[in-house]
């Protein structure tokens, strides 16, 4: 059966429903999985090795059989360990199918399918008792449920459900428990990540400054993590203002409960300065001893920064503040950490939440617009103030006192750096309701409400009353554009090039001008573990899961009827330079160009 799917087309900027097999959504799931990566992670499986002997060997030793648990269990592969560790059965609980066939096939393949058994269901779902999918509770429980922020799988709810209803009380756990870190920092780059900063302009009447409006001050930003490697973030662009302060356990061999929560720590400052973020890891402890420790730590939190495993699958966090708040050294404060169910976040607070009667903060959300529209970089590169000085010195350049000017950038300040500089008239399309609610604000703010045309409608649909029956002398774009997932999908700026022609004055300028595509064959020391082929893990043979994401890799990666490229298909720096100065229907080009980058 063929299904319909609708995605945003990078080309065009519109959606399109494509015809695709019914088990499309399947082979993109695989295709842009981890599995291979946690499989490569040489740490993480040593260490869930380790736990899963000592926790068997503890339940052998009370003299009971050891039933175990595996909630997620992808491969099989913690089942597999757990026989090999001397269990007597495991249940092996994976709810997305394709994984849990393929598991089927590599416990087989291994020669275990007499010891687990592999059951495709939530394990909310999952049944307990003669007629049920367990004939009895496990004591042994085995999981891998893990994100970057340790609950945004909903690790959580599943703990609590399975110790309720499918595993025995105080039952072994592996790991053992898990324990949240926090830093409390300092840092303008970071914090450029958040909010938008002042942007200055220098004109010929003195310098102008796009000011923020309210709302974006005020609004405690996305509530989502932003995952970072922490490794690669420079110790120069952040000044510590805290200990690593330990803010919350969990113990998995107990009741736990997804139930909303907080915890403060109380810290006294290392410096003064402006409390903005939070840089936060976890670790897990595989027994009861915490002499088995599997831990995210950064370089300058590790035990061994020589000896730190790479991963990709599980990074650090950093969390943004709802706003920035002064601290002054010897003083004492109360870092909080707040969660729900999935999300973690962070508060700063002069007293303990339990002293001053505080109950539990709601999770903070945009309300704003800004952060539903840009994502974290783009906060970066419009506050990074030598990319607007670069822009604003080209465009003194190219316009005059009679410049008719048109932006076609989602959410750019183009249009209002073109007004400070000079241009006679401005219009800016933007072709979504959230970016043109965003702009009003900002051109509210800096009372050119009046001064610049906002056009909310898409580019081809363009009319010359839109432009007040004005051609436009110069047409100009970052190019930045929501429905861009690569950065070059943000060639659309070609195609709108294309569709407003008839409205460009004979001669028009076009800026950015040009655009090139560069590629490099390089050898990296651990990325590429994300999309290496497996084998064999820890003596295990997972082939299978290596051939299947290879076939969904395969039907998922786009291909393109004209063919690669000649010019990017070999070794060493490729590239392809692109012209903007003319008209042209060259985007159907663009598939084969792109193909070897993709």
């Amino acid at each position: 059966m063929k299904v319909f799917c609708g995605r945003a087309n990078p080309t065009t900027g519109s959606v399109e429903w494509l015809e695709e097999d019914e088990h499309y959504d399947y082979h993109q799931e695989i295709a842009r999985s981890s599995y291979a990566d946690m499989l490569h992670d040489k740490d993480r499986n040593i260490k869930y090795y380790q736990g899963i002997r000592t926790a068997v060997s503890r339940v052998k030793n009370r003299g009971q059989k050891a039933i175990v648990l595996d909630i997620g269990t992808g491969t099989g592969l913690l089942s597999m360990m757990a026989v090999t560790a001397g269990a007597d059965f495991c249940y092996a609980i994976e709810v997305f199918k394709p994984m849990a066939d393929a598991a089927v096939k590599i416990v087989k393949k291994n020669g275990f399918s007499d010891k687990i058994k592999v059951i495709n269901k939530h394990s909310t779902e999952v049944t307990v008792g003669p007629d049920g999918d367990m004939p009895c509770r496990a004591n042994i429980l085995v999981t891998e449920l893990f994100d970057t922020e340790l609950i945004g799988e909903g690790a959580l709810p599943s703990y609590e459900h399975a110790h309720r209803h499918l595993v025995q009380e105080n039952c072994e756990a592996v790991p053992h428990r898990a324990t949240v870190y926090a830093q409390l920092v300092e840092s303008r780059r970071m914090w450029s990540w958040n909010k938008l900063f002042p942007v200055r302009v220098q004109t010929s009447l003195g310098e102008q400054v796009i000011i923020p409006p309210s709302e974006l001050e005020r609004c405690p930003g996305a509530p989502s993590v932003y995952d970072i490697q922490l490794n690669q973030v420079s110790p120069t662009d952040f000044t510590v203002l805290s200990d690593v302060l330990p803010m919350f356990s969990v113990d998995f061999s107990k009741q736990v409960s997804s139930s909303a929560a907080f915890y403060s720590r109380q810290f006294e400052p290392l410096a003064s300065g402006q409390a903005q973020v939070v840089l936060s890891w976890w670790d897990i402890e595989m027994d009861p001893e915490g002499k088995i420790k599997c831990t995210m730590a950064p370089f300058w939190a590790h035990s061994d920064p020589k000896g730190l495993q790479w991963r990709d699958h599980w990074m650090q966090c950093v969390y943004f503040l709802p706003q920035e708040e002064p601290i002054v050294q010897g003083t004492t404060h109360c870092l909080v950490a707040h969660h729900d169910d999935y999300c973690v976040w962070y508060s700063l607070q002069k007293t303990s939440p339990e002293e001053n009667g505080r109950v539990h903060q709601m999770r903070p959300v945009c309300d704003c617009q800004a952060h539903l529209l840009w994502n974290r970089p783009r906060f970066g590169e419009i506050n990074d103030q030598d990319r607007t000085d670069q822009y604003a010195q080209a465009l003194r350049t190219v316009l005059t006192p009679d410049s008719i000017c048109l932006c076609v950038s989602d959410g750019s300040l183009l249009s209002m750096l073109a007004y400070y500089l000079g241009a006679e008239q401005v219009f800016t399309i933007e072709s979504s309701a959230a970016s043109h609610k965003l702009m009003k604000k900002i051109f509210k703010a800096n009372h050119l409400e009046n001064k610049i045309n906002i056009i909310e409608k898409r580019p081809e649909l363009l009319t010359t009353a839109d432009l007040e029956g004005k051609k436009v002398s110069l047409l100009l774009g970052e190019p930045f554009f929501t429905t861009s997932l690569l950065p070059w999908h943000n060639l659309y700026f070609w195609y709108v090039r294309t569709a407003v022609d008839q409205h460009l004055k004979p001669g028009a300028v076009v800026m950015p001008q040009a655009a090139s595509l560069h590629a490099m064959v390089v050898e990296f020391r651990d990325l590429w573990r994300i999309r290496s082929p497996c084998g064999d893990c820890e003596g295990f043979d997972v082939h299978i899961m290596d051939d299947m994401i290879k076939v969904s890799m395969a039907l998922s990666n786009s291909s393109f009827p004209h063919g690669p490229s000649p010019g990017l298909g070999g070794r060493g720096v490729c590239r392809e330079l692109f012209s903007f100065g003319q008209k042209s229907h060259v985007l159907p080009v663009l598939g084969p160009v792109l193909q070897p980058l993709i």
